[in-house]
Formats: C-alpha cells, sequence, structure tokens
C-alpha cells in the first residue's frame, strides 16, 4: 500500500499523506513515496495545480520516532537518509510551475509544519494547530522549517517557536501569516476544491516565474530583483499565455490559457 496517494481531476493533483493511524508520520516508505509523487505531478503537463493533505484526523506529526529508535547506534545515518530524501521532495514541490497548496486537516507538527510551510496557500481547519516540536527531543528541524519560518513569521517568531515548542492554534497562525486562511472542517474539502480548479485555469508558466522571483526576493538586492522581474516580464509578454491574456483583456473576454 502506498504511503502517499495521488489522484488527478480537473488539472488539480491531490497528494494525501496516507499513514492515518500513525499521524501520517513520515517514514522513509512515506518520503520514497512523497518524492515519487512530487515527481510523478511535476512533469505531468495535464496537472496544473497540486494541493497536499493529510488523511485522517492529522495533516502529519513530523517525522516517525519509532522509526528513529529502531535505527539504534545507526540512527544518524537513517535520519540523514530520511531527511534527504524528504528535502528531494520539498525541492520538486517547491520549484515546479504549478502551485502547491496544502490542505492542513488537522495538527502539523515537525516536518509536517514544514511542509506546510512549503506551500503557496495554506488553507487549514479549525481543529488545525502548528508545533515545531524538534527540540523537545533534542533535535533540529528539517524539511526547510529553518529557512521557511523565518521569511513566513520573521525571525523572532520562528525563534520562539522551534526553542520553545509553543502550539500554535489555526487562529494565531493567520495572524502570524504562517497559513492563508481557517475554514470549519466541513467546509475544507470544498473550499481547497474551488480554489485548486481556479488555479488550475490560469497562466501556469507565469504562476512558476511568480513562484520563483518571490524565492529570490529576500535575498535579492532591489537592483538585482528590479533586473529580473523585467526580464520575467518580457518574456511573459512574448509567451502564449502573455499573448492569451492581453487578448482576452482587449477583446473583454475571459482568458483562456489552456485550451483542450
Amino acid at each position: 500500500m502506498t504511503t502517499v496517494l495521488t489522484t488527478i481531476e480537473s488539472g488539480v493533483a491531490t497528494l494525501t499523506l496516507n499513514r492515518p493511524e500513525q499521524g501520517n508520520t513520515i517514514d522513509m516508505a512515506l518520503a520514497h513515496d512523497l518524492r515519487a509523487a512530487a515527481q510523478a505531478v511535476s512533469a505531468n503537463a495535464a496537472v496544473r495545480c497540486v494541493m497536499l493533505t493529510g488523511l485522517g484526523r492529522m495533516f502529519c506529526a513530523g517525522g516517525d520516532i519509532g522509526a528513529f529508535a529502531d535505527a539504534g547506534d545507526a540512527a544518524g545515518a537513517f535520519i540523514r537518509k530520511l531527511a534527504d530524501t524528504l528535502h528531494e521532495a520539498v525541492l520538486i514541490l517547491a520549484g515546479m510551475d504549478k502551485p502547491l497548496i496544502a490542505a492542513v486537516n488537522g495538527p502539523a507538527a515537525g516536518a509536517g509544519l514544514s511542509l506546510a510551510a512549503a506551500a503557496d496557500i495554506v488553507i487549514a481547519s479549525e481543529a488545525a494547530h502548528f508545533t515545531a516540536a524538534y527540540t523537545a527531543i533534542g533535535l533540529t528541524p528539517d524539511g526547510g522549517m529553518s529557512w521557511l519560518l523565518p521569511r513566513l513569521v520573521g525571525l523572532r517568531t520562528a525563534q520562539e517557536m522551534i526553542l520553545t515548542n509553543r502550539r500554535v492554534s489555526a487562529a494565531e497562525a493567520v495572524s502570524l501569516g504562517l497559513i492563508t486562511r481557517i475554514v470549519s472542517a466541513d467546509e475544507l474539502a470544498g473550499e481547497v476544491q474551488k480554489l485548486a480548479i481556479g488555479l488550475a485555469g490560469g497562466p501556469t508558466a507565469a504562476f512558476g516565474d511568480v513562484r520563483r522571483l518571490l524565492a529570490a526576493s529576500s535575498t535579492s538586492a532591489l537592483a538585482d530583483q528590479l533586473d529580473r522581474e523585467a526580464r520575467t516580464i518580457a518574456a511573459a509578454a512574448d509567451g502564449p499565455e502573455g499573448r492569451e491574456g492581453v487578448a482576452a483583456f482587449l477583446a473583454r473576454r475571459r482568458p483562456s490559457f489552456h485550451p483542450d
């Protein structure tokens, strides 16, 4: 049984973490399955938006601590391999053109928080809460948390969250900028699906350029970022999406970025 379920409908790929009895914790099988699923949806031209969620009560409770313990004296080597595999999946999801939505159906801790933070848009159930968790068991962050969290909530809040493992409610996560918005548990699937279908109908290449521009912005000088923006918008204007968007605007019609 695969630990990551993949469904594709209306241009939207849904990746569902599938270890509900274990809180969707990340063991080696799930890390490999997530990497494979990320590679597949990234390469699939029929997929124009990706949604990540968890099956059951939790979104993802982080790494499988039982597997860490089972590794015994080889725990360091095991965790290094696990983290490297997970990080390959994160890089694929972060680097693809398709927007990534996280539908956080429940608690997200450790690497689960990292996966949620990696998304472009994060919609959470009222039942969700967020905890860094690593230092509670004497470990340090992975999954990109130390890069993502300060960019989302600021260094000072990231320090507090990681050092103290304070639980952050869904409501507070919105106010901090960690997630986009909250919906009721009953509304989560429908709200995320509506958003995903809308994004799947959008200009995928432009979305990919936007993702890369935003990722580069915090470490670029203003002059460099302005140059990058100028080159990117010029290339977009020469591309099929830019041409269709301008033509649709002038004709006062909705653009068709993906005529099938």
